[in-house]
Parts: C-alpha cells; sequence; structure tokens
C-alpha cells in the first residue's frame, strides 16, 4: 500500500516536517486554522522556518476530511500549561478527536507532541478508538516520534538530528523507521513511554542547568562580582559544562518540566529538585524588575520568547512588564518581528515606533535579535532615546559592557 501522509497541526513543528515529507511522499497537511491554511496555500509561512515554500507540494486544507484520504497521520499540535501549571492537553485531545472522527482502518497515528510518559497510551488511544469505533492495535496502531524543533536555528534542523521513533509493535515501529528515516536518522525506543520520557526529560537537564545558573547570578549579584566572568574562569576546566543564565519562556524548556512534574505526583512522588529549579527560573522576571524599580519610563526591546522567532508563546516579557509596572514604571516596548497589535493584545504595553519619539530612564534588551546588529539600534543611538544616567539592562550581554558605560550607560547583566 502506498504510503499517504498527513500532518495534523502546521506550526513551528508540523509545517518543516510535512515540507521534508513531501519531498518523498504524497503529503497533505490540516489546520483548524482557516486564515493559516489561506496562508500557506499561497506561499507565507508566519513562523518563518520554512524557506520558499511554494517549492514543496503539499495539499493543505481545514477541512477535516483531508484526513480521510492518508494511511498515516503525524499529528503535531502545542501542549501548553494552565495557569496552575498542569498540563492542559486540549490542543491534543482535540485533536485526537478530530483525527479519530476521519481514521480509516489500516491507518497508523504518530503523535510528535511533548507529552509526559503514559499520555499517548493513556489519553489519545482511547479517544481514537472511541470517536472512530474502531480497534487499537487491530484496525489502527499507533506511535510515537517527539519533536526535537529549536525555533530559528537554521543548523538543527529535522533533516540533520536524530529522530526517536517509538510504536505500539514491531511492525508499525518498522514503518516509523521507514518513513522518518528516509528525511533523517533515526533512533529506535523500546516503547512508547520510553520515547515520551526521553523528550520530556531533555528539556527538564536544560531547565534545571540555566536554573542553577540563574540562583548563581543571583548570588553573585549580592557579592558583587560578574557571573559572566565567573562561568568563563570555570569553563577552563575540562569538565564544567557551560550555561548562561537567562529568562527561561517559549512552549518547551519553561513548559515541559510540568508535565514530568504531573506525573510524578500522580505516581506518588514529590519531584522537588524539578520544581524548584522551576521556581527559580519563574523567579527571574521579577530580579530583574527590582534592579530597575526606581526607574519612572522603561523601553523593553525584542519581546519574543527568543531572539530571531516571531514567537510570543510563554514570553517571560510579560511577566517582566507586570512586575515593572507593578514597581511604578511606565513601559514601552519595541520588537521589529511582531506587530504593534500584537504587542498591545499579547504583552498589555504600548509599542512605539523605531526611533522612539521620547527618552527613557532604562533600557532592557530582552530578546537580542540579529536585526539589532544594524547601525540604527547602536549604543550610541539607544543613548540618544534616554535621560540622563540612564541603565541598560542587557540580559543575554548583546553590547559590550565597555562600550556601554563608556557612553554613560549604567550596564547591568545577569
Amino acid at each position: 500500500m502506498e504510503t499517504k501522509i498527513c500532518v495534523v497541526g502546521l506550526g513551528y513543528v508540523g509545517l518543516p516536517l510535512a515540507c521534508l515529507l513531501s519531498k518523498k511522499y504524497e503529503v497533505s497537511g490540516f489546520d483548524i486554522n482557516g486564515k493559516k491554511i489561506n496562508d500557506l496555500k499561497s506561499g507565507l509561512d508566519e513562523t518563518g522556518e520554512v524557506d520558499d515554500l511554494k517549492k514543496y507540494h503539499i495539499n493543505y486544507s481545514a477541512d477535516p476530511k483531508i484526513i480521510q484520504e492518508a494511511n498515516f497521520i503525524i499529528v503535531a499540535v502545542p501542549t501548553p500549561i494552565t495557569e496552575d501549571r498542569k498540563p492542559d492537553l486540549s490542543p491534543l485531545e482535540s485533536a485526537s478527536k478530530i483525527v479519530g472522527e476521519n481514521l480509516t482502518k489500516g491507518s497508523i497515528v504518530v503523535y510528535e507532541s511533548t507529552v509526559y510518559p503514559g499520555c499517548t497510551e493513556e489519553v489519545c488511544i482511547p479517544i481514537l478508538e472511541s470517536k472512530s469505533g474502531l480497534k487499537f492495535g487491530v484496525d489502527f496502531q499507533v506511535g510515537y516520534s517527539p519533536e526535537r524543533v529549536n525555533p530559528g536555528d537554521k543548523k538543527n534542523t529535522i533533516d540533520k538530528i536524530i529522530k526517536v521513533v517509538s510504536a505500539n509493535n514491531n511492525e508499525t515501529l518498522k514503518k516509523l523507521e521507514e518513513v522518518y528515516g528516509s528525511i533523517t536518522k533515526i533512533y529506535s525506543a523500546s516503547s512508547i513511554k520510553v520515547a515520551e520520557a526521553a523528550k520530556v526529560i531533555e528539556n527538564v537537564q536544560r531547565s534545571l542547568n540555566i536554573a542553577l545558573m540563574n540562583e548563581l547570578a543571583i548570588i553573585f549579584d549580592k557579592i558583587g562580582i560578574s557571573t559572566k566572568e565567573v562561568i568563563e574562569a570555570a569553563s577552563t576546566k575540562w569538565n564544567f559544562h557551560k550555561y548562561t543564565p537567562g529568562l527561561v519562556g517559549g512552549h518547551c524548556i519553561g513548559i515541559d518540566p510540568y508535565y514530568l512534574t504531573y506525573k510524578a505526583q500522580q505516581v506518588g512522588y514529590d519531584p522537588q529538585i524539578i520544581l524548584s529549579g522551576q521556581g527559580v527560573n519563574e523567579y527571574m522576571a521579577e530580579f530583574v524588575a527590582q534592579k530597575l524599580s526606581n526607574l519612572k519610563s522603561v523601553l523593553i526591546i525584542g519581546l519574543t520568547f527568543k531572539e530571531n522567532v516571531p514567537d510570543t508563546r510563554n514570553s517571560k516579557a510579560g511577566d517582566l512588564i507586570k512586575h515593572l509596572k507593578n514597581k511604578g514604571s511606565d513601559v514601552e516596548a519595541f520588537d521589529p518581528l511582531i506587530t504593534t497589535a500584537v504587542i498591545k493584545k499579547e504583552f498589555k504595553v504600548e509599542s512605539t515606533n523605531w526611533p522612539p519619539g521620547k527618552k527613557f530612564d532604562g533600557i532592557i534588551i530582552f530578546s537580542p535579535h540579529d536585526e539589532f546588529k544594524k547601525g540604527e539600534y547602536s549604543l550610541s543611538n539607544l543613548k540618544n532615546i534616554c535621560a540622563e544616567n540612564p541603565i541598560l539592562f542587557d540580559i543575554k550581554g548583546f553590547y559590550e559592557k565597555a562600550e556601554a558605560e563608556k557612553l554613560g550607560f549604567k550596564y547591568l547583566t545577569l
């Protein structure tokens, strides 16, 4: 039987995957967002992840019936958290219902979304069975291949990384190995739960390492020494692992650890280290705001959760703005990668043009896009939009400290 693929969810994960697979297979793409489908049909990728979208032959549709034409369905939808930091499985459950309602006998459903160990089998498969009327393991099979997309990273793309694959039986696993192996290197996990756990700990590990650096940054700030200089000195030892402090946001590192802690608590264990690390990371926005608590006006430059992407999901710039406002600062923001409407809606803050028409007591460089290397964003031009004795909080150390201080900035960084 010819393999016909449908990718469900065409965002940062699903779209690049669909494009790569379309080089080898007949591929369709489904998304519930009709505007996105129209944009994709016209060659517009709002994520900026795919270059020259029109060269890929993909049948895009917002009609779920397109799923019926496929026998290899890949689900790549977000898995966010709730306000009380519990897994929000509603996008995954909704996608599973849509797939189930359009599932044909003999199909394979593969999940890419990051979840806790056991979620695919405990949550997704029962929905597929219920909505399709088909029997799992007999009428349809399930696999899991966790996404490893790093938004904005043009080096570690899907075709250049190792893809973990898993399935409910060996025959299905071989099919996943064939499909994913056609576009990249693969690693076959022993079970779906193992693959789910592997994905989530990738981000737990990174989150905890950053949390350690954040805590060290707080300590060194109180001591009065440079975290950057300490890390550079320590990095001369062969087995020191170099991480840097920062405000952890986005849809992976800032969220995924809560999926594992949720499952840990379900099985009767209190994951103290993971939760403590998350607590440190969550505190960092307040820490930065405290360093600027006496400023009347602050401009935040770059609002996305990381540099060089237009993605604002779980950006800690929102928390930072809230803390600054609570401390009495008048806050404005600028980001060339997102619209004024998005800035006002997502961050509840006034958006300014560049250059701004007023002067500020302090500037925060939150997401240092490559765009800011242009001359119009030079330190001297930043100084021109500041009042006397301004503070520059350069969170990731984008600008040179010596040059900033020479121009009259009080330079701060994590």
